[in-house]
Formats: C-alpha cells, structure tokens, sequence
C-alpha cells in the first residue's frame, strides 16, 4: 500500500498547528476570558497552557513512535484493538455535521461585517470557503500547510501592531498579585479558554506527511502550542488595555474595535480579512484531517473508493465525502434555521472524550515517565468531562451508541 506523500517540515508544522489553535478563538476568546476574569485572566493562560502540556506531550510522543493518518484512531487501535478504534473514529467524525458548519458561519460573519450579508449570500459565501478548501486538499499539506504559515504571520504581526502602535509595555500590564487571585474566577475563565487548545487531535493525522516525524512533529507541535498561547495571551493584554470587553459588547467585536481605535475605519478591512483566514484555517485542517482519517479507516477494506489515493498520493475521494457532509449539513442548517451556539458546546464534549481515549492508549503504549504523563492528561480530561457538566452526557451517549451499534467486523 502506498502511503500519503511525506512533505512537511517544522516551520509549516508550527503553521498549520498554531492557526488550527488560533482559528476563531483568537477574535473572540481574550475578551471572553477578560470577561470571566477580569485582570486574573492573564494568570490562567499560564496556568491552562501548563495543564495542557502534558496532553501535548503525550500526543508528539505517541505521533512521534506512531505516526499514522489514523491519528487517536491508530494509537487506540495498537493499544485496545480494532473495535474501539472504530467507535473513536466514527465519535470524532461525528462533530462534521454540527462542528464544521457552525465554523464556516463564522467564517462568513466577517463577510457580514464588510459586505451586510445575509442568507443566501452567506450560505453561498461558506460553499465558497469549502471550494477553497477542496482545491487545497487536491494539491497536498505542502500547500496547506504554505498558506497556514502565512497566516500565522499575519496574526502575529497583527498584535504586534497593536501592542506597537498602542504603544503598550511590560510595565502596563496589569498583573494582579498571586496571593490576590480568585480561585472561582480564574475556573470560570479556563473553562471558556479550554477550547483554545482543541485541534491538538487533528493535528496528529498529519504525522506521518512529515519528512521525519520522529523529529519535526514533536517539536511542532510544542512550538505551535507556545506560539498559539503566546499570541492569546498578549492579545488578552490588548483587551484589558483597552477595556474592550463587557456584557453588551460581543466577544469577536473586541479586537476589531481596537484596530478601528487604533488605525482607522479602513483598518476594518485588515482585521475582517485576517479573521477569516484565522477561521478558514482552523477549517481547513480539520476537514484534511478528517479526510485522512476517513481514507485510514478505509484501509481495512482495500477495494474501498476511500482507500484510494489519487497520483498525487492524497486522499481525494476521502476529502469529496468529508466537503459533501459539510455542505448537506450546511444546508440543513440553513433551511431549519437552527442555532448552532448549543450544540457547539456538545460537540466539545466529544472533543474532550476524544483526548481521553488518546490518553488511555498512551497509558497502555508508553513506558516510565511518558505513561505517568499520560494518566496524568487523562485526570485532567475527566476533570474537563465534569467541568462540562450534564452537556457532557452527549459524548459519553455517543461513545455508547457507537460501541452498541456498529456493525462488528470480522476479527474485530
């Protein structure tokens, strides 16, 4: 079996993994978690980034020994078998219908913010976003990965900016004393910022593109997740610099606002552009990533049309099936006019089950200090799993649906 071409290096590991980090979240998340905190805020990313490590750590060892498009789905089949590994596939594929279409309706609110969109052209703007993403996912990660590194950049020099121009310094940073801060406050900020840091999962499909996995991927992986932490930290500075947050402000307003403040009404367009690149990428390697996963499930039955790779040894039908699911659901979502703000929350219910099944097998597969890493990150997703509340019961019921319903394969 021929596998995916290997042509990944570190610096476009680090863009693909820090735009998938960065996505939405980078508009709207500061303020929230300004919101929730106030200045205590500024000590929970610290901290959350500090929780989330040996997550991260536990995912670049097991991609590093492992690597496979499969990604969770592989390193639970090696260490529970083949069953459970379908459950984890199908449970991670089942954010398609709700997850992806509630990001490209954000995608295309920048549209709304620049053009007055509404409706049809709102929809017809998210099929656009998909076309993108197909004619990307025809011409391999390289190309992928070449345009996340630029919008990377972008972000950066975004907030860069602003902290220049701003002319904001370390001595304006309002740092509340350690002994001063509020155990329930700073919990109600990590649970917003939490989902930051989702897209760790996804990226782990792409392990096995890079040239030599056993070194870049790791390392991309840690680097991209400072680097993500890095820029939501400084730009939850921004917010609080400005007080761009509050009840009657909306979240993805805040940083917009400030560029306005800062450079003008035409800036509006830089941040509007940049935000949907920001969203467009965090879109575009989670429909790759669920492409691969879909062609790495398909191995089992060769004569599959999704096992099949094209000439340029990519997973074309895979990623034809995943775009199609997309815009039936977009549609769907669109004709029923359904509130997509709910069903979000589920959606990372199962996010979070699917790093606590990552951090079983690594339980099961590594060895010494890597194992003790990885009980650790699974306490830590039982505790996100509670921290989540009764909405957590749609992962679980899910997992169960999956495990009882699937048909069972021979010798599975």
């Amino acid at each position: 079996m021929s596998g995916l071409k290997q042509e990944l290096g570190l610096a476009q590991g680090v863009g693909l993994l820090s735009t998938s980090l960065l996505g939405t979240g980078v508009f709207a998340v500061p303020a929230l978690a300004a919101l929730a905190a106030g200045n205590d805020s500024l000590w929970a990313w610290p901290i959350l980034i500090v929780l989330v490590f040996p997550i991260a750590i536990v995912f670049a060892i097991l991609g590093r020994h492992y690597p496979s498009a499969g990604g969770v789905v592989h390193f639970v089949e090696l260490a529970f078998g083949p069953r459970l590994a379908r459950v984890t596939g199908w449970l991670f594929l089942s954010v398609i219908p709700v997850g992806l279409p509630a990001a490209l309706h954000i995608a295309s609110g920048f549209g709304q913010a620049l053009f007055g969109w509404h409706d049809e052209q709102l929809l017809a703007a998210e099929i656009g976003t998909l076309a993108i993403i197909w004619w990307l996912g025809t011409r391999g990660a390289r190309s992928s990965a070449n345009l996340q590194t630029g919008v990377a950049i972008l972000i950066v020099a975004l907030i860069a900016a602003i902290w220049w121009f701003g002319a904001l310094s370390l001595r304006d940073i309002p740092f509340p004393p350690l002994n001063a801060l509020s155990s329930e406050r700073l919990f109600s900020a990590l649970s917003v910022m939490f989902w930051c840091f989702v897209g760790l999962e996804a990226f782990a499909h792409l392990a096995s593109e890079f040239r030599s996995p056993e070194r870049d991927f790791p390392r991309a992986l840690l680097i991209g997740l400072l680097l993500a932490g890095t820029v939501y930290w400084g730009c939850t500075v921004v917010v609080l610099r400005f007080n761009a947050y509050g009840e009657g402000l909306a979240a993805a307003a805040s940083l917009p606002g400030i560029i306005v403040e800062l450079f003008g009404v035409k800036a509006l367009w830089v941040a509007c552009i940049i935000g949907y690149l920001a969203c467009f990428a965090s879109l575009n390697i989670y429909i790759q990533s669920f492409a691969r996963l879909v062609w790495a499930q398909a191995q089992n039955r060769p004569q599959s049309r999704f096992a099949r790779l094209s000439t340029r040894r990519l997973p074309v039908n895979a990623l034809n099936a995943v775009l199609a699911c997309c815009v039936l659901s977009s549609l769907c979502i669109h004709m029923l006019a359904i509130n997509l703000d709910a069903l979000i929350v589920y959606a990372n219910g199962i996010f979070i089950m699917v790093y606590l099944l990552c951090m079983l097998a690594g339980c099961r597969l590594l060895k010494g200090y890597s194992r003790l890493l990885a009980a650790f990150g699974g306490v830590l997703c039982l505790l996100l799993l509670a921290m989540v509340g009764y909405k957590s019961l749609y992962a679980i019921i899910m997992l169960a649906a999956f495990w009882l319903f699937l048909p069972q394969r021979r010798g599975a």
